[in-house]
């Protein structure tokens, strides 16, 4: 079987959880790679995957087939099954690798690619709202604001301005060519990167998704789970780090108080490690897309009262 994924940050994953014991979700399971890791590493730990991609299910339900019993793999959104999953089984770890997969970015019929014949972009193949209707339906200032704060793009009013003006644009292919016409090209990252991780994000609703992952946890506070998960950019690293540093403060009070009210017992947890885990030079130069990774690491405390 073709493994079209290589899972980043494996080795930092698998040693995140190889003392963990029962169930560990995979939020964002793609093709199984971290999945089949911790399988193989942990006999203890069972799997309960989720995707929004049907292909990349397919895919990781044939290959985590010899696993049998001990996986489980549910299709949506996570901010819609991680509820579900930490209301009814005794979570112990949860996995989310929050960026785009290396089959949706090269298979051009996706639409993800600059080289791709159309503009599509969604991770669910179902949705309504496609890279298309991006570009070619909002208008100039929904535009800029796609560009600027998810795309944080500098030139973000000129790209906007062209793509309005050249309109229709039919395809991954036009839309790059526009950009490289205004942005010059920078070493070896294209030009249209943040371009169409600005769109990406957009159309797949990927930092509300995020928040309302770690929304969803906050809320459950699973009984000493570790939290694994791996970002790609700045916008998605700050809600993390601003989620973890929030649940590890012990101290609620207002900053304006001169000294603590509250108790210094409001923790929910810790944060493991306290700068994110990156990429080495060597698996980057393997897997160059692992460059940009973050892996930041939160465990809950063992026993808690939950607010539900």
């Amino acid at each position: 079987m073709e493994r079209p994924h290589i899972p980043v940050l494996k080795e930092a994953v698998v040693n995140t959880f190889k003392e963990s014991d029962g169930y560990i979700v995979d939020a964002t399971l793609g093709f199984g790679g971290h999945s089949e890791a911790l399988l193989q590493s942990n006999p203890q730990i069972k799997i309960l995957g989720i995707d929004r991609d049907r292909e990349a299910l397919d895919f990781s339900r044939k290959r985590l087939a010899p696993f049998g019993e001990r996986v489980k793999l549910f299709h949506g959104r996570f901010s819609q099954i991680l509820p579900q999953l930490l209301e009814n089984y005794p979570i112990r770890g949860v996995l989310a690798d929050i960026g785009v997969s290396s089959l949706q970015l090269d298979k051009l019929e996706r639409g993800f690619s600059f080289e791709s014949d159309l503009l599509d972009m969604r991770m669910d193949q179902s949705a309504p709202l496609t890279a298309a209707d991006v570009v070619n339906r909002y208008d100039l200032k929904e535009l800029e604001r796609v560009l600027r704060e998810y795309g944080e793009v500098r030139e973000y009013r000129r790209v906007a301005y062209e793509i309005v003006r050249r309109r229709p644009i039919r395809s991954g292919k036009e839309l790059a060519a526009i950009v490289e016409s205004i942005i010059p090209r920078r070493g070896k990252i294209h030009p249209a990167t943040q371009v169409f991780q600005g769109i990406r994000i957009e159309v797949n609703q990927e930092l509300g998704e995020l928040e309302r992952l770690l929304e969803s946890l906050e809320r459950f506070r699973p009984e000493g789970a570790k939290v694994a998960i791996i970002t790609f950019h700045s916008l998605e690293d700050r809600i993390v780090k601003g989620y973890f540093k929030r649940w590890a403060r012990n101290c609620i009070c207002p900053d304006e108080n001169f000294r603590c009210e509250c108790g210094k017992n409001h923790a929910l947890g810790s944060i493991i490690v306290k700068k994110p885990i990156t990429a080495s030079q060597e698996e980057v130069r393997r897997n160059p897309r692992s460059r940009s990774a973050k892996l930041r690491l939160f465990q809950f405390k063992e026993s808690h009262e939950k607010s539900r």
